[in-house]
């Protein structure tokens, strides 16, 4: 990042820090304090748990579409957090309620493990906005459930303090992204199935018509 274009992220880093002060001092009250489980719904491991027992169910009552969305959920999600892992070590952020000790600066990041300086992006939007899209192209009955959820996931991660605006966007914009190419993956390898498939019974069906001749 060169020197001008290192300051004038400092600067709006700053900026977003004092635009967003009075919504960060809702961290500590009760009702934030509430909802704060909700938010955490969204860690890596429910969002895959969530995938993976779709996937299962789906396959054990023998319901296509559902097997298909769990894998569709895990996949977006995978890619989601090879995403944002690689973000994360690329950009260094203080989280907003580190910033009073280690200031408001955006910064090349140098693949720190610092989990209070890894901000941007946000993993949590990422991985329930992937999440959501993929089970809402999957399954467009609850495609509005779904959305609203990994909305309400990211919108909670400001106040909360855990976040700041431009952290839950590019983790939104990183977790639609990662769906489509998931969802793109899924397909692809859905229709080479398919094809091996359909190439399986017209072998079949000959060999019965060679062994078997009028």
């Amino acid at each position: 990042m060169g020197g001008k274009a290192k300051k004038k992220a400092q600067r709006l880093a700053k900026a977003e820090h004092r635009a967003e002060r009075p919504l960060l001092a809702l961290a500590t009250t009760p009702l934030i304090r509430m909802l704060s489980p909700a938010a955490k719904a969204a860690d890596e491991p429910q969002l895959l748990a969530l995938g993976i027992g779709t996937f299962a169910l789906g396959t054990v009552l023998r319901r296509p579409t559902m097997a298909r969305s769990g894998a569709r959920m895990v996949a977006s999600h995978l890619v989601a957090t090879g995403l944002k892992t690689a973000l994360k070590a690329a950009v260094d952020r203080p989280r907003p309620t580190a910033a009073a000790k280690s200031g408001t600066t955006l910064r090349k990041g140098h693949g720190t493990a610092d989990t209070a300086r890894n901000a941007f992006p946000s993993g949590h939007t990422a991985g329930a906005v992937a999440v959501a899209q993929a089970a809402a192209h999957a399954a467009p009955g609850i495609a509005t459930p779904a959305r609203l959820a990994a909305g309400a996931a990211g919108a909670l991660q400001v106040p909360r303090g855990a976040h700041y605006l431009t952290d839950v966007a590019a983790g939104a914009a990183i977790g639609w992204l990662s769906e489509r190419l998931a969802g793109w993956a899924v397909g692809t390898a859905e229709r080479y199935v398919a094809k091996r498939a359909v190439r399986a019974d017209d072998k079949a069906a000959l060999a019965e018509v060679e062994a078997h001749p009028s």
